[in-house]
C-alpha cells in the first residue's frame, strides 16, 4: 500500500477533474492520504472530503503564507476543527521568508500556537519551511513538540541539518518534483534521512514531476502544470533510486514510518 503524506486534494486548483480523480486513488494502490487545510476558509472542504472517504486523514493548520487573513477566532476555530476530527493531523502550519514581504513575528506566533495545539491534543503536525530552517530549529528547541513527531514536508533544507531535526522528532517526505534535474542536488539529501524516517507525497496540485516522469499530466486552464495525486508512486520510485533499494521493499518501511507519526495506534 501507498501512503501519501502530504497533499491538498481540496484545492480549488483540482476542481474540474477532482471527481474523477477520487475513484483513481484507492485503485492505484492507496492506503491512505493526508489532505491538508491551509487557512479557515478551505478547512470545511478538507472536513467534507474525509467525511466522504474513509482513507483521506485531514489534516487543519494555518499555513504562514495566510497568516494575515486570519480572524482574531482562528485559533478556536482551528481547534474545533481538531476536536471534531480525532484522526485530524495539525497542518499545514510553518515559516516562509520566501513570500514577498513575509510578516515572520506573526508566522513565529501561529507556529507556537499551533504546536501547542498538537501537544494538547497528542497529535502530530506537518510543517512547512522555505528560506527559515535555522530559524525553525531555534524555534521548535524552545517549545514542547508533539510526542508523536512532525513531518518536514517536502524537505528543502540541508543534509547537514537532518540530525539535529531528527532529534527534535521529524519525519522527512519527498514530492515528485525533486525528480527536475535541477533538484537533483535535493534529492540527494534523502540519501542522509535515517530510513525509519522517511515519508512520500505529492503535494498536489503543486509539485508536478517533470514531463519524463509524469504519467498523469495534468494542466490547469491556464495552461500551468499541475501535480495529479496518482503521481505518489513516483515519489517511491524517486526514493528508491536514491536509497538503492527496490520500490516493494521502500513500500514497506514507509507505511511504518507513516503508521508510527500518523497512525491511530497509540
Amino acid at each position: 500500500m501507498l501512503y501519501d503524506a502530504h497533499n491538498h486534494l481540496q484545492d480549488e486548483r483540482l476542481d474540474p477533474w477532482r471527481e474523477q480523480i477520487l475513484p483513481m486513488l484507492p485503485q492505484s494502490g492507496l492506503g491512505e492520504m493526508i489532505v491538508n487545510g491551509s487557512s479557515e476558509e478551505d478547512w470545511p472542504a478538507v472536513a467534507e472530503l474525509a467525511r466522504r472517504h474513509t482513507w483521506i486523514r485531514p489534516a487543519f493548520g494555518l499555513h504562514p503564507w495566510y497568516v494575515k487573513e486570519r480572524t482574531q477566532d482562528w485559533d478556536t476555530t482551528l481547534k474545533q476543527h481538531l476536536v471534531s476530527h480525532p484522526r485530524a493531523v495539525v497542518g499545514e502550519i510553518g515559516l516562509d521568508r520566501w513570500i514577498e514581504n513575509p510578516d515572520i513575528e506573526a508566522q513565529l506566533e501561529c507556529l507556537r500556537t499551533q504546536l501547542a495545539l498538537a501537544v494538547e491534543l497528542d497529535r502530530p503536525a506537518t510543517i512547512h519551511c522555505l528560506r527559515a530552517f535555522g530559524l525553525l530549529e531555534e524555534t521548535l528547541r524552545s517549545i514542547p513538540l508533539p510526542r508523536r513527531g512532525f513531518l518536514l514536508h517536502s524537505y528543502g533544507g540541508p543534509a547537514e541539518m537532518i540530525p539535529s531535526f531528527v532529534k527534535l522528532g521529524a519525519y522527512f517526505s519527498l514530492s515528485p518534483y525533486f525528480g527536475h534535474p535541477r533538484k537533483a542536488a535535493q534529492l540527494e539529501t534523502f540519501a542522509k534521512v535515517p530510513l525509519d524516517r522517511l515519508l512520500a507525497e505529492t503535494d498536489a496540485p503543486d509539485m508536478w514531476p517533470p514531463d519524463e516522469l509524469n504519467p498523469h499530466p495534468l494542466h490547469a486552464a491556464d495552461g500551468k502544470p499541475l501535480n495529479h495525486p496518482a503521481n505518489l508512486k513516483v515519489s517511491y520510485e524517486l526514493l528508491a533510486q536514491v536509497r538503492g533499494m527496490g520500490v516493494d521493499e521502500l513500500e514497506e518501511i514507509i507505511a511504518k514510518n507513516y503508521d508510527t507519526l500518523f497512525g491511530t495506534s497509540h
